[in-house]
């Protein structure tokens, strides 16, 4: 089943970056030549998704420009909201089923990781399904991970896979966060005392492109053979 919605988040200001998002936000830092906002949301789109809303804050005015013809909404947070925050501001766009994120700052090669999610994604047992990177795949990563799979598909903590910053994640429980500005790992940590967050590992390759080095590391993964 595929969500009907889904949000990239965009809204950061990119500090590992440094002086190339002095004047340019993140999410517009060209791979291949082509913006990272572009790769995320072209997967969105091949994987069917009907509503998709793109929070901004840092430089946002340009991020707003650049999709002005796209079927995109945007959504401008006057003040930074954090993944938790930035998706709970964004419900009267998205809807209140089960939603898509994707994080605006990595890669990818091999199937599509929104098509991977819905294919796995089993509402009746799941409140998170988050798909997960092999430590060894995961380039540009230099911590040790971030979640362990146990042999019935459910996660804890530890280190382990990478999350991707790919998800799919009810929103019910936001509603009991007072917090405006505030992380996921809020809700998931309620999920995961409840045994409700799974994962799924990702097939193909992944680059983390939230700092300069990852961009020549995500233009070589991508120049590779046999890439999707």
């Amino acid at each position: 089943m595929t969500p009907k919605s889904a949000m990239v988040f965009a809204a950061g200001k990119g500090t590992r970056m440094g002086q190339l998002t002095a004047t340019t936000p993140k999410p517009m830092i060209r791979v291949r030549d082509r913006p990272l906002l572009d790769h995320a949301l072209d997967l969105i789109d091949a994987a069917g998704v009907q509503t998709t809303v793109v929070n901004t804050h840092y430089l946002g005015r340009q991020i707003h420009a650049h999709l002005e013809n796209r079927d995109v909404t945007c959504i401008h947070e006057d003040e930074l909201l954090e993944t938790g925050g930035g998706l709970k501001n964004a419900l009267p766009l998205l809807g209140h089923d089960p939603v898509i994120t994707l994080n605006s700052d990595a890669v990818w090669t091999g199937s599509n990781p929104i098509s991977t999610l819905c294919g796995m994604w089993d509402p009746i047992q799941m409140d998170a399904l988050l798909l997960l990177i092999p430590r060894a795949n995961a380039r540009g990563y230099t911590r040790d991970g971030d979640f362990i799979i146990g042999p019935d598909g459910q996660i804890s903590r530890g280190a382990g896979d990478v999350y991707s910053g790919a998800q799919i994640i009810r929103t019910d429980g936001l509603a009991q966060i007072n917090d405006k500005a505030f992380s996921l790992n809020t809700l998931w940590d309620d999920m995961l005392a409840k045994g409700r967050v799974f994962g799924v590992l990702h097939d193909g390759g992944w680059c983390d492109v939230g700092h300069p080095q990852g961009i020549a590391v995500a233009e070589e993964m991508l120049g590779e053979p046999n890439h999707v």
